[in-house]
Parts: C-alpha cells; sequence; structure tokens
C-alpha cells in the first residue's frame, strides 16, 4: 500500500503493520534462550492482530534459516537491542525526577504495562484511533493492569495532535520525558518530521528529554532498500503485505541531533553498532549490521 496525505491505517496493515511485526520481533526476543528482552506484552498482542506469520515469529516458531541472509535474527537481536536502550532512557530519566512521559507513535507498545513507574508518572500515548482502541481493548482482556496513569490520545500526527494532548491533562509546564521509536526512519516525510520536532520542542519544558532512532545516512537508506526488498519479497511469501519502500519517504532531511541543538536541545547521537553493543549485543560488527547501518540513536535535554 502506496502512502497517502490523508491515509489510514490499523495494526494489521499499511504502516500499523509495521508496528505488529516490531512487537513480534520483541515477542520472538523475549522467547528466545536465553531471553534478549522481558515483553511478555507483545506475543498476544500480536496474536489478536491475527497476521498468522507474525504470530509465528512471536512463539518463536522462524528460526534463521527462514532467510539466507539470517536477516529474521539480525532484526530480532537489534529491535531487542533497540527497545532495551530505550526502557533505559526512560529508567534514567525517573531517576532524575521526571514523571509525565509521552510516547509517539506507540504502537503496540506496552511500556506503560510493563516498566517499574515511580509513584505518580503519567505516561501518555498518541497514534491513529484505530491502534489505540485495539491495543487498550486487547491489554483489557488480558486482564493487564498499568503501572502508571495511562492516558491515550487518539489522533492522527498531522492533526493538532498538542491540543488533544493538553485536553487529556498534559501539562507543558512540567518536565517530559519523550519517545520516538521507530518513526523517524523514514516513516514521515521530512518536512513533517521537522514540524514534529518543532511542536514537541513547543510543549517542553527546561529539563525535558528526548530520545528516537533516525536516518543517519540519507544515501545508505536508499541503497538499504533494495536490501530490505528481500525482506519484503519474504513476508509477501508469508502473506504479510509490508514494502519498506513504499511506506517511506525518500528525499534529503535534517540530522535530527543538529536540528534539535538548533532548537535549543543539548542532543547526543549514537550509531547502530555502538548502541547494539551498548544494550547487549557484544558480537555485533559493524559487517553484521551493515543491512541497517543507515539508522542512529539519539537523546537529547531541553536546556
Amino acid at each position: 500500500m502506496t502512502r497517502t496525505d490523508n491515509d489510514t491505517w490499523n495494526l494489521a496493515s499499511s504502516v500499523g503493520a509495521t508496528a505488529t511485526m516490531v512487537a513480534a520481533y520483541r515477542a520472538a526476543a523475549t522467547n528466545s534462550n536465553p531471553p534478549l528482552i522481558q515483553d511478555p506484552f507483545a506475543e498476544p498482542l500480536v496474536r489478536a492482530v491475527g497476521i498468522e506469520y507474525l504470530s509465528r515469529l512471536a512463539g518463536g516458531d522462524l528460526g534463521a534459516g527462514d532467510i539466507g541472509d539470517n536477516i529474521v535474527v539480525l532484526m530480532r537481536d537489534v529491535l531487542a537491542a533497540r527497545t532495551n536502550y530505550f526502557d533505559h532512557f526512560f529508567t534514567d530519566a525517573a531517576g532524575a525526577g521526571l514523571r509525565q512521559v509521552v510516547i509517539v507513535a506507540c504502537g503496540l507498545d506496552a511500556r506503560a504495562y510493563r516498566l517499574a513507574w515511580p509513584t505518580g508518572t503519567t505516561v501518555y500515548e498518541i497514534d491513529q484511533p484505530d491502534v489505540i482502541d485495539f491495543k487498550t481493548a486487547a491489554l483489557a482482556r488480558l486482564g493487564a493492569t498499568p503501572n502508571a496513569e495511562r492516558r491515550t490520545v487518539a489522533i492522527d500526527l498531522r492533526q493538532d495532535w498538542p491540543t488533544a494532548l493538553r485536553r487529556t491533562g498534559f501539562d507543558h509546564t512540567a518536565p517530559t520525558a519523550w519517545l520516538i521509536e521507530g518513526l523517524l526512519i523514514g516513516f514521515l516525510p521530512p518536512n513533517a518530521q521537522d514540524r514534529l520536532l518543532k511542536d514537541i520542542t513547543a510543549v517542553s519544558a527546561s529539563g525535558s528529554r528526548l530520545a528516537g532512532d533516525y536516518i543517519s545516512d540519507v544515501g545508505r537508506f536508499d541503497a538499504a532498500q533494495q536490501r530490505l526488498a528481500t525482506l519484503t519479497e519474504h513476508w509477501r511469501a508469508n502473506g504479510v503485505d509490508i514494502d519498506i519502500a513504499k511506506l517511506t519517504y525518500p528525499g534529503e532531511r535534517r540530522d535530527v541531533p543538529d536540528f534539535l541543538e538548533s532548537l535549543g536541545w543539548c542532543a547526543a547521537k549514537v550509531d547502530i553498532t555502538e548502541m547494539s553493543r551498548a544494550r547487549g549485543l557484544l558480537g555485533a560488527t559493524s559487517a553484521d549490521l551493515e543491512p541497517l547501518d543507515w539508522i542512529a540513536y539519539f537523546t537529547a535535554i531541553r536546556a
């Protein structure tokens, strides 16, 4: 499905299906031996969506041999490291006293339920209405209870989400821990990416923190689309209609940490090899990570 200006999706279609795919890899990482992360909600949420291949992947039923270059295992391991990286970001923010959290384009993220939040923490989740409604209902059927006050903001990011966020109780005068996970890696046009970062900055008090991943090298991103075509063929052969090339936007874009610096943040970045090693993939080399080496990771603090 090719993107359009007013497209919508659920967790089984378009961009929403990529959120389910990421959750399936988190589940596979949880079910690996030994476990790479702990996300007990990932597998049941993926199974609730009902995409048979992703349910099998979530249960750990697919091995490295399903794709010759082992990209299934590579993505599982890198997404496990990414999950761990951002979990630690929130732990550090909580340790610094931040009690307001916003997860942008949350998909099947279950951090409100699985992280040990300090008393008084409020977690806001922003995503498409169908995504928010599905996840809320699925977690309720599981009998899951959030470990913080969870507030949902069911809105498309192309609409006035800051106003909707404030109406849900968000306090723009309090420092906030923001996460933009898996969104700035091509799923927004360059101008929309800039606008999102400006909007976040406008409602971020001094001491706020921001983390995410982004395209660090547009040229390598464009080249990687050729490699990812192999993965697209594999998904389609297994009944999953996810074509990353059609769901992402090409074109030059600003370096995210540099742009945040211009907006008044103090930003730091690490490449995918550094992030993976720091979060437990001790054997990861630049050659191993080459299919995804156009992705980097950032954290920032509002001055």
